[in-house]
């Protein structure tokens, strides 16, 4: 079980350091964030990408060294689907439906977290334990917050995919990190780049508000942790 929790903290921890954020140029009276400091365009954008209920997140970037990639999509119910891991070290998927959360690694996974006999006692089949056990994957409150967040400084705008985007950036020691918030219509996050010091990770922000549908897996096709004790013999 070990390594199906390790491989959750690291998939919340990719997408909780994205938007714990707390900017002021642009086009003059164009720019619908004139007169706001950095603290109160992040709170717009908090909102913003909390409230719309549903969105995708895709992105790379390392965990202990090792690279990772994260593909979710987070329903307005807090269900959600996804992906992550790397070519090299294997990929895991994950699913959050109701109150439980499923678990399914390939076989490079499971091989490179020491795992190997567990994945073979799975046999591809997905592993499921109560929502609880795993910090909340996909709940919105821990991904979009800000608590202790102070001076960020905005810069040039940019753009994200066509988007304009006020540039908010905060630095802390080696690190900076940058925050893309849209410029027109609903202030979304966008990107997210964490560039230096530990875990360095870009993650891409989309399709907010559009239905994310997440169905459990089959019963056949899903292992309970009762079941998997006795397969594991303990």
């Amino acid at each position: 079980m070990a390594a199906n929790r390790k491989l959750l903290a690291a998939a919340v921890v990719c997408a909780a350091a994205v938007v714990g954020v707390t900017g002021c140029s642009s086009d003059g009276d164009n720019d619908p964030f004139k007169g706001k400091s950095a603290d109160q365009i992040a709170k717009k954008a908090i909102n913003a990408s909390k409230g719309a209920g549903s969105f995708k997140v895709t992105g790379k970037g390392e965990q202990q060294g090792k690279p990772m990639q994260v593909d979710f999509a987070v329903a307005k119910s807090d269900d959600c689907q996804g992906k992550t891991g790397s070519p090299s070290t294997g990929m895991g998927e994950i699913l959050v439906s109701g109150k439980s959360s499923y678990f399914k690694g390939d076989d490079k996974f499971w091989k490179s977290t020491g795992s190997s006999a567990l994945g073979a006692k799975l046999k591809g089949r997905w592993m499921k334990s109560p929502q609880g056990q795993t910090a909340k994957t996909c709940d919105r409150d821990q991904m979009f917050e800000s608590k202790g967040l102070k001076g960020l400084e905005r810069g040039d705008d940019a753009e994200i995919d066509g988007k304009k985007t006020a540039v908010l950036t905060k630095k802390d020691g080696g690190q900076t990190v940058t925050y893309h918030v849209a410029l027109d219509g609903k202030p979304y996050f966008l990107e997210i780049d964490k560039k230096g010091g530990n875990d360095p990770v870009k993650l891409n922000f989309s399709d907010y508000g559009k239905p994310v549908v997440v169905k459990a897996p089959a019963a056949d096709e899903v292992v309970e942790q009762d079941d998997l004790k006795k397969l594991m013999g303990s």
